[in-house]
Order: C-alpha cells, then structure tokens, then sequence
C-alpha cells in the first residue's frame, strides 16, 4: 500500500498543478512579462479575496490535491481513482474562486444603473470627473465602494486619471465598467456638454439589458442542474461499487484503469457540451 500511496500522490498533485496552470492561457508577450503567482493574484482580485496571497491559494490547492488523493486510496485501494480525486480535488479551488468571480460580477452587474445615478448627480453638482469616481466611494453602491475607494487612492497618489481608471477596470474585469470608464475617459479628453445625456441613456440600457438577461438565466437554469445531476450521479455509483472488495480489485487492474479513464473522457466532454448550451454568453470586455 505505501508503495501504491506515495507516487500517486505526488501524481494527483502534480496533474492538479499542471490542470490549474493551464486553466489560465496566456500569450507569449503575457507569459514573458507575467508570474503564475501575479495570474492568481488578479483571478483572486476579481473574485474579491485580494487579501489571500497567491502562494497561500496555490499551496492550498496541492494540498487539498493531496488530502484528496489520499482519502480515495484509503477508501476504495484503487491508484486510478486516487489519481482522479486528486485533480478533482485540485479543481474544486480553482471552481470556487471562478464561481465568487462569476457571482460577484453579476452582483456589480445589477447595481451600475446606481452608480451612474450617483454619477450624473455628482456630474452635475459641478464636480471634476475624478472627484465624481471618487466620491462614489462614500455615497455610491455598497458593493462597489471598495473599488471607488480603490480609485480614490490610485488617482491621489499618482495624479493620473488614465492610470488610475486602467487600475479600476483592471480590477474588476467588467465589461459593463470598461464602457462606462472609456466614456468618462474620452468625456475628460475632448470635453462637451452631452456627458450626462450619455450616460443617463447607458443607465436605461443597462436596466433593460438587465432585466432580460435575469429571464434568460432563470430559463436555462434547469440545464446546469441537468448537467450537473448528470456528472455526479455516475461517479457516486462507482464510489460504492468500490467499496466492496471485488469490485475494488477488478477497477485496479490496467482494464479497470481504462474504463474509469474512459468515463472520465465521456463525462468531461458531455459536461463541457452541456455547460455551453446552458449557459449564458458573457459580454467580451471590448474596452480591456
């Protein structure tokens, strides 16, 4: 048994890094100028847990990995399960942090009409661009008055407006915040009088935009939970044929390895298949 244990563990964790470091692609320039550590520190931004430190997240991830791989080869005695839990058991960090992400943009999503609101009001109080991002951090959505005040302190220390709008939208990768930030950029570049035309128009649209999209979501939601139901229920039945002993060494031999690998095949693509017809289409970020 120890001699199964320890190479499978250091497999499930290092496939659980390798999956992880793949999940987030990037370009040669990017690759060259950017760490794995500074990818996982803007994926924890954007899911609001800037405070976790990159090296923390990914130290927990191997060792979750590892828990993971071990707990399965205890129970059932099976490598190639072990194997799986472990890269299971890698993902469902990295699953979680793109979830908080996910529901942390549609949270922000529903409460810029206010902000543009609180916007146009300070606008036409009379008070600068900056000024009127910055103030929002007070008066503005509970939500997003972190990132305001997060703009706040960029644009008073730096002095720059460009700089510190391209922090902002760094930091919340929102479509629906990059329109609203090149507007107020190109207002403050070239001036004019239909600022607050502009954006009382873009608050409508959001509203509108909103609305039809929460129908959208609330139809299609019964094709995630199928997709779903459909992942777990097969690996939940092969869990407890598991533990019995026969089954357990029948699933441990190269023709039962090949049959758990095969499912596995199987349920990634079908999953994946399922998710795409499911889900909602996210706006691309035009203006990143």
């Amino acid at each position: 048994m120890n001699e199964v244990l320890v190479p499978t563990l250091l497999m499930g964790a290092g496939v659980a890094l390798i999956l992880v470091a793949l999940r987030y692609p990037a370009t040669r320039e990017a690759a060259a100028s950017r760490s794995l550590a500074r990818r996982f520190e803007d994926v924890l931004v954007r899911a609001g847990i800037e405070r976790v430190p990159p090296v923390a997240f990914m130290v927990a991830i191997a060792l979750i990995a590892i828990v993971c791989a071990a707990a399965a080869l205890a129970t059932t005695g099976i490598a190639v399960l072990a194997l799986l839990a472990g890269v299971f058991g890698g993902w469902i960090p990295v699953a979680l942090i793109q979830w908080r992400a996910r529901q942390r943009r549609r949270a922000h999503r529903g409460v810029w009409p206010d902000a543009i609101d609180h916007l146009i009001a300070a606008v036409r109080s009379g008070l600068g661009l900056g000024e009127s991002i910055a103030q929002l951090a007070k008066v503005g959505p509970e939500l997003l008055r972190d990132d305001f005040a997060y703009f706040s302190r960029s644009y008073r220390a730096t002095g720059s407006f460009d700089h510190a709008v391209n922090e902002i939208k760094d930091r919340l990768a929102d479509p629906t915040a990059d329109r609203i930030f090149e507007t107020l950029r190109m207002a403050r570049r070239v001036g004019g009088t239909e600022l607050v035309v502009v954006l009382r128009s873009l608050g409508t649209f959001l509203r509108e935009e909103q609305a039809v999209r929460h129908e959208a979501e609330a139809r299609q939601g019964w094709v995630m939970n199928a997709a779903r139901l459909a992942v777990v229920a097969p690996w939940l039945v092969l869990v407890m044929l598991a533990s019995r002993p026969e089954a357990a060494a029948a699933y441990n031999t190269p023709a039962g390895a090949v049959v758990i690998l095969s499912g596995l095949t199987v349920t990634v693509l079908t999953y994946r298949l399922m998710t795409r017809i499911g889900r909602f289409r996210e706006e691309g970020r035009w203006f990143a």
